[in-house]
């Protein structure tokens, strides 16, 4: 059962955030399933000769109802039609899910489905959002160092796996934390997740990575692609972080808020825009998402490294979303505004 199941007051909803969606389900189911079928797809058609697949052209709402039907039987349901237009080979089919619009695209037989294309013109070519760019990481004798993320964010608890061995590592030599940004994109679980672990952070450091790394195992329930959308039960990530739940009950009602937006504060001043970002030393800086990449990035805003520094870490990227699987491969990716 989750801690704030047994809360006498929730916290008030007073926070300066801003809400992309609210959800009732994960929204990563639908992205994350025609994201890892997308390359699949890709490399069928390619073999057969080319997107238009077999040949044959079925209706643009035929093919449109198709995909719809099946991507809910994929996702457990809600997924919607808004519209259908023919792009060259393939259909634009426009669905709704959770208060989402996904642009997601089937091959004009009715056969495949792409979740998206990118035309290969100028104006096109920064559909996604730029990286930030590589920069020289400023130095210190003591790295302030801050992954901010969202909770629930796939990419963000990639980061997180990827970037507590070293903070287990390197301890005290640095100043660094999991912070949160400053907006929320999936809803009120991840509020109340963002509060539960900012208290404990705040109030219970010394559990806090082991509260994580609990959470981050994620419930075990794995899609058709081996994704895990869920964490792991916090109150059974509580007892076994051996949280005080007297303590983490008063923190959320009285101090969470206060706590959340020094948090917000941050990551507006800092200019982040997505869910992860490191920065150190007050500066966005980029980096790889396994221990060893960011053992290496953060060892270099020493000015004089410690030995810490030294030691050899997992060069192999986390997955994406909860669990410890390995061999992420999204690792520019993430949850932005």
């Amino acid at each position: 059962m989750e801690a704030s199941k047994t809360e006498t007051k929730e916290p008030k909803q007073e926070v300066k955030a801003v809400y992309i969606s609210k959800e009732k389900k994960n929204p990563w189911v639908i992205y994350t399933f025609v994201l890892a079928v997308a390359v699949i797809i890709l490399a069928i058609l390619l073999y057969k000769g080319g997107v238009a697949g077999t040949g044959k052209v079925v209706d643009k709402d035929m093919a449109a109802e198709k995909l719809v039907n099946y991507l809910n039987s994929r996702t457990g349901g809600g997924v919607e039609l808004v519209s259908s237009t023919q792009e060259g080979s393939l259909y634009n089919v426009m669905v709704s899910y959770q208060g989402d619009e996904i642009p997601v695209y089937i091959t004009t037989d009715g056969q495949y489905f792409v979740q998206g294309v990118v035309p290969l013109t100028d104006e096109n070519e920064s559909v996604q959002p730029p990286e930030p760019t590589p920069t020289e990481v400023v130095k210190s004798d003591k790295p302030k160092v801050e992954l901010f993320v969202m909770t629930e964010c796939p990419y963000g608890t990639q980061a997180e796996k990827g970037i507590i061995p070293v903070l287990e590592l390197l301890g005290d030599k640095i100043d660094g934390q999991i912070s949160f940004v400053h907006y929320f994109m999936h809803g009120d679980k991840e509020e109340q997740e963002t509060y539960r672990q900012v208290c404990i952070r705040e109030e219970q450091p010394d559990k806090y990575l082991a509260y994580l790394k609990c959470y981050l195992e994620g419930d075990g329930k794995a899609d058709s692609t081996g994704y895990i959308a869920n964490g792991k039960d916090p109150g059974a990530c509580i007892k076994e972080a051996k949280v005080s739940e007297t303590k983490l009950k008063s923190c959320i009602s009285k101090s969470s808020e206060a706590y959340y937006k020094t948090d917000s504060a941050a990551s507006q001043a800092a200019g982040v825009q997505g869910s992860p970002t490191l920065v150190i030393n007050g500066q966005i800086v980029n980096s790889g998402r396994s221990p060893s990449a960011f053992l290496q990035t953060i060892c270099s805003a020493f000015n004089t490294a410690p030995s810490e520094c030294e030691e050899t870490l997992d060069s192999t990227n986390p997955s994406a979303g909860f669990g410890y699987s390995a061999g992420g491969s999204n690792t520019a990716a993430g949850c932005g505004t």
